[in-house]
Parts: structure tokens; sequence; C-alpha cells
């Protein structure tokens, strides 16, 4: 870099001492307020929040999440968090627990203080540079003294200061985002967990059942009443049943890990309750005709690509600014001779651009910018596709739990009365009894599984409007 200095010297010679000595601390005291007062100004406001943005954060995160969040910085929770558990949890509460323990998320809600500080410091001018120098020789001494201070940074900080606002801006939304992520993760790991302990409840039904049909099928083939053929077949049952439960064991056990990770509790913590069953389904399912337009004005990573745009905007013009001179400094000179009267004026520092004019600057900022516009496109154009698969996932699978619990579980119950009574009349055997309880339990269990698929649709088309998106993940 080369630099140009401009030294101006204004000496009082012609004056009489007596004059020097009166004027002299005045019209210092003048030229160094002139210098100061401006930085001053503008530096004085540039302080950090009490909060680092966290409330600004909650209140987003609660608008989308339609319940009260709150984001504490202490680590002592205990007491809150050991109220949440002393109830079985709802997928609510699950919400609040996980918004209040998850470590992940509080490491992300750093990222809050270190986008408040670069956005402090963009108010903040760099520090003057004081330098100081003494010649002597052939008797004679003169000392120089120079205060310089970055002037380019303080005709540049009010566009600096707007980009690191939408760079906040940004981040607010981008840690608001992993806010709602961390809240549909929970949503959806808490109706799978539940509905894994249905599902093992009704396993171990189906194991009981095919146990005894097993038992009895042994006993009659021995006696010479039932073939061999329909002897395997129901022991290859019982063996297919016991598969079975062994499986739901797992999926049981797996899931509810999968939970306690997302509230940040411990493998092994036995205070995390349960409840026996899904919650129930609504009577009507949700009319949305204007989803589409809801994602665009409320989901967070479209308005987090828009404020990156806008930065990016801001960027390019703080580049187009500073890409011929990013260098210019002014300062209060002050120099003294032996035997000479004092010399003070001021001093300017300016880049001479003779090998680099900037252009590549330019055409990097002119490409960021470009990229954030066509980032924050794309970003609107997969929201609407996401929103609008979220919404057919939703319809569809409440019409298949409706279909489950209205039509298929009460025929397959009105089923297992009809065949009781004919076995009660001895026209049916008890195999046929064991089959048709067998058919019913497996009616209950999809009864299930489409009851849980309903309330993760539910929660994956939430997150498509307001957050983000569930899509590739709407199944266990």
């Amino acid at each position: 870099m080369n630099t140009m200095s401009l030294p101006q010297r204004a000496t009082d010679g012609a004056a009489a001492p007596a004059q020097r000595s009166a004027r002299r601390p005045q019209s210092t005291v003048r030229w160094r307020a002139a210098v100061l007062l401006p930085f001053i100004l503008l530096t004085g406001c540039a302080s950090l929040s009490a909060d680092s943005g966290y409330g600004e954060v909650a209140e987003l995160t609660s608008k989308r999440l339609g319940q009260p969040v709150q984001f504490q910085r202490v680590a002592d929770q205990t007491a809150q968090i050991q109220g949440l558990l002393a109830q079985p949890l709802t997928a609510d509460t699950a919400v609040q627990l996980a918004l209040l323990n998850n470590s992940g998320l509080k490491a992300t809600l750093a990222e809050l203080g270190i986008a408040e500080a670069e956005l402090v410091q963009a108010g903040r001018l760099r520090n003057p540079s004081f330098s100081f120098g003494r010649v002597s020789g052939g008797g004679e001494a003169e000392i120089d003294r120079s205060v310089m201070f970055d002037l380019a940074g303080l005709l540049t900080m009010p566009q600096r200061r707007r980009m690191e606002q939408h760079r906040f801006e940004q981040t607010r939304y981008s840690v608001a985002s992993r806010a709602l992520q961390l809240a549909s993760d929970t949503r959806i790991a808490y109706f799978t967990a539940v509905a894994a302990i249905q599902s093992q409840e009704f396993a171990e039904q189906v194991a009981l059942a095919a146990q005894a049909s097993g038992q009895l099928a042994e006993r009659m083939a021995k006696a010479g009443n039932w073939s061999r053929l329909d002897q395997a077949r129901e022991t290859a049952f019982q063996h297919e049943a016991t598969s079975q439960l062994l499986r739901a064991r797992h999926e049981a056990l797996a899931s509810r890990e999968a939970l306690l990770r997302l509230l940040g509790m411990g493998s092994n913590d036995t205070t995390v309750l349960l409840p026996a069953r899904l919650p129930e389904m609504p009577q009507q399912a949700l009319a949305m005709r204007d989803a589409e337009a809801q994602a665009l004005a409320s989901r967070l990573d479209v308005l987090a690509a828009r404020a990156a745009s806008a930065a990016s905007a801001q960027a390019l013009g703080l580049s187009q600014t500073t890409s011929f001179v990013n260098v210019f400094e002014l300062g209060y000179a002050d120099k003294r001779s032996r035997g000479t009267p004092r010399e003070k004026g001021y001093e300017v520092s300016l880049e001479l651009p003779l090998f680099d004019w900037g252009t590549a600057r330019r055409a990097g900022a002119q490409a960021s910018y470009m990229q954030s516009v066509y980032h924050a496109a794309d970003v609107a154009l997969q929201a609407r596709s996401q929103v609008r698969v979220a919404y057919s996932a939703y319809q569809s699978q409440y019409e298949i739990a409706r279909n489950y619990q209205d039509h298929v579980v009460p025929l397959r119950k009105q089923i297992a009365d009809e065949v009781l009574l004919r076995y009660n009349g001895m026209l049916a055997s008890v195999f046929e009894l064991l089959s048709d309880a067998r058919e019913q339990l497996a009616a209950v269990n999809g009864a299930i599984n489409s009851q849980r698929d309903f309330w993760i649709a539910e929660t994956s088309l939430q997150a498509a409007i307001h957050g983000g998106s569930n899509e590739n993940r709407s199944q266990p």
C-alpha cells in the first residue's frame, strides 16, 4: 500500500511570545475538539444489549409455535425442568423442555452474541494511532508527534452498520429457525415414541394369542384331530409374532432414546414419563387455502434469505465506495525543535491506487450479491413446493387415520363379535376365533400407525409453513 502524507504546519513565529502563549492553549483545544467531536458522537451509541437478542428470537419462535418460549442463558434451570417432568409429557411440554435443555440449541444461541458483537464493532472506529519521533544532532533536537484517525472508517461507518444490521437480522432468523426445527423434531420424536409404546403393547397381545394358538394346535395334532399342515401354519405364525414383538420392543427403546437426546436428558433417565396413548385426532382437518402465501410471509428461512440478500447489497455498495480508496486518515500533528517556535497542524494519509484499482473486490462483491439473490429465489421456490407436498401429506394421512378409526377398526370388532357368537354356538372352531383376534389386533396396530403418521404430517406441515421442512422425515 502506498501512502502520501500531506502535512500543513502553522507557525507563530511572527507573533510576540506573550501573544503566542495567550493564544496557543485556546487554539489547540479548539483544534482537538473539532477533530475528536465527530468520532465521539458517532461511536458513543455503539454498545452491547442486555440479552444479545434472546428476547426477539423467543418472540419469533413463540409466534410460530403458538406457545410461550423462554430462552435462558443461566445454566441452572433445575426447578423449571423438574416441574415439566412431574407429569407425563405432552407434545407441547416436550417441546418446552427441549428448548430449555438441548445443548445443541444453547450452542446455536451463542451465535447471537457473536453477531451482535460484530454489529457493535461496526459502529466503532478503529483506535487512533499515535506516533512520536525525536531526532537530534549537532546540538539540535527535533520532536514530532501526531495522532491519526481513520477518516475512511468514519465516512463508511453508516454503510458498515447497515450491512452488519442485516447480518444480525439474518442470524436472528437463522437461530429462530433452528429452534423451530428442534421443536418440530421433538414433536415427531414424541409421537413416534408414544406410538411405539402402543405398538409394543399390541405386539405383546398378538404374541400371547399366537402362543396359545400354537400350544392348542400341538395338543390337537398329538390327539390326531389336526393335520401337520395346519399345525405348521400356527407354529410359523407363533414365531413371526415373537419376531414382531422383539422388533416392537427395540423400536420402543430406540424411539424413546431419540426423544431423550432431543430433550437433553440422559439415556438412563427414568423421570421422563410418556402417556400410554396418542392424543385424539381433530374432528376436521385444517383447511388452508393460502398456505403458500403464509409460508412466504412467515417462514424463517425465507426471511433469513431476504436479510442475507439485503446484507449483500449493502456489502456491494461498501465495496464500490471503498474499492478505489480504502485508506484515508486524518490527524493532528505537532512539531517542536530546539530554538525554534512550536509548529502544529494536521496530517492526511491517503492511499494511492497505483497497483490495485479495486476491480477484483467489486467483481467479488457483485458475484456475492447475485448469489444471495438467486439463493433467496431458490429458497422461496423450495418453500412453496414443500408446503404443497406437506399439505397433501397432511390431508392424506388424516383421511387414512379417519378411515381406520371410523371404518376398519369398528368393522373388525363387529366381525370378532360375530365369530365369538358362532364359537359359543359351536359353529366356529377355536382357531377361527384366534385367527380373527389376530386380524383385529393387526387392524388396531394399523390404526395406531396411521394416527402417528397423521400427527407427524401435521407437525411437518407447520414446520413447512413457519420454519423449515420435515418432508423427508415424515416417517420414523
